[in-house]
């Protein structure tokens, strides 16, 4: 739902472009009279729930300003991106060119990311991901216009990929889609565990059936499974897992992707005893999260998963940057400089921008757990990265 202020109080947009024009050939930007966000996500398909928290996550923070980002009122334009790549480029140039947005966000897929990445650069319009975290912007196609307010796509994988090492599992089997975010994946838990890979299988971002690969995991030997499913995906292979009594014969381990609340809501008891990672919880003890966590509730009724805590962040970033430049969306260095300073108190608690603006932030083994108000949910179990930085930044170079 987009903010705005009335149309009879806004000017045109031909008299604001002037005037914008104006300032900038007097030597100096003015404020602008508004803030327009892009909110490009997915909402349809096995990974709607995802861009539904992004969504809901991202406006709650709008709405916790009174309808505004950095003192500004915020036009929220939201869009489907269908999961498409193609169908997300069409509707990002739409927004960027003819909505002529100050900021894009919302994405979910990697795959979608990389699709939209150079035409939303190409604007000078800044991309402020709530969850899409490819390594090929963390590392040599690195870009200005780039921020991630979420995590590099290997990070939480490493993260599980230590905890399986250090618990002395010998033989894991692993699966993933077949996609951006999968190989990032497997190579981020493959960096941190030493142990033997006895399977090694990628199915397509579609696929809702794990038969064969259930079967495959049985004949392997493997002690321990690690999967990286969202969503959708990951609300079926676990309770196909669970079906086929593969958790009696192996550990099952997953990124925080694979076992939020989304995939809870929908598994029920089967989850419980499930480790995973991320770098946000609900129960995390700040002043931030503890607001965020009940406001959410109120709103939605329902507890937030990580996806909805980054968009939560994504557009209190957004709303510190806007502020710390005094509204002056048209000054670009200055906007950027304000960005790469990370203006906001996070829900995840300490975080900064490495160089290559993908986050510099501690990472947490949580469990699926019935907790004390018989709710089946995450629980933190503890830290497994301190001020973790991902492994690609050294190769960006990151231009001017």
């Amino acid at each position: 739902m987009p903010f705005l202020p009335s149309r009879a109080h806004r000017p045109s947009t031909r008299a604001a472009a002037l005037g914008a024009a104006i300032a900038l050939l007097a030597g100096g930007a003015q404020a602008a009279d508004q803030v327009k966000v892009g909110l490009l996500t997915t909402l349809s398909g096995p990974g709607s729930g995802l861009g539904i928290d992004i969504r809901d996550g991202f406006q709650l923070a709008v709405k916790q300003g009174a309808g505004k980002l950095g003192g500004l009122p915020a036009e929220v334009t939201v869009a489907d991106d269908q999961q498409s790549p193609d169908a997300a480029k069409q509707t990002a140039d739409r927004l960027v060119k003819r909505e002529r947005v100050d900021f894009m966000t919302g994405i979910v897929f990697s795959n979608v990311m990389l699709a939209v990445g150079q035409p939303v650069f190409q604007s000078r319009t800044f991309y402020i991901s709530a969850n899409a975290g490819p390594s090929q912007y963390a590392g040599a196609q690195c870009n200005p216009y780039f921020f991630s307010a979420s995590y590099q796509n290997d990070n939480m994988h490493e993260a599980v990929g230590k905890t399986v090492q250090d618990r002395g599992f010998k033989k894991v089997a692993l699966l993933a889609p077949n996609y951006p975010a999968g190989k990032d994946a497997l190579a981020g838990f493959k960096r941190y565990y030493k142990g033997e890979v006895v399977m090694e299988a990628y199915t397509p971002l579609s696929q809702l059936d794990y038969g064969a690969e259930l079967s495959k995991i049985r004949a392997s030997g493997a002690d321990a499974v690690f999967v990286f499913l969202p969503g959708g995906l990951g609300v079926n292979f676990v309770k196909q897992f669970t079906g086929a009594g593969l958790g009696k014969e192996m550990k099952l381990f997953a990124p925080g992707f694979s076992a939020d609340e989304d995939v809870i809501r929908a598994v029920g008891d089967a989850m419980v005893g499930i480790f995973n990672s991320s770098q946000w919880a609900h129960d995390m003890d700040n002043a931030a999260n503890k607001r965020f966590v009940a406001d959410f509730q109120k709103e939605y009724g329902r507890l937030p998963t990580l996806y909805a805590a980054q968009g939560y962040d994504a557009a209190r970033l957004i709303d510190g940057a806007v502020r710390r430049v005094g509204g002056k969306l048209e000054d670009k260095a200055a906007l950027r400089k304000a960005l790469e300073a990370a203006p906001f108190e996070s829900v995840r608690g300490p975080f900064r921008f490495n160089t290559n603006h993908y986050p510099v932030q501690d990472y947490y083994l949580r469990e699926v757990v019935k907790d004390g108000q018989g709710r089946i949910t995450n629980k933190t179990v503890g830290r497994v990265f301190e001020a973790h930085a991902d492994a690609y930044a050294g190769e960006c170079r990151m231009p001017s």
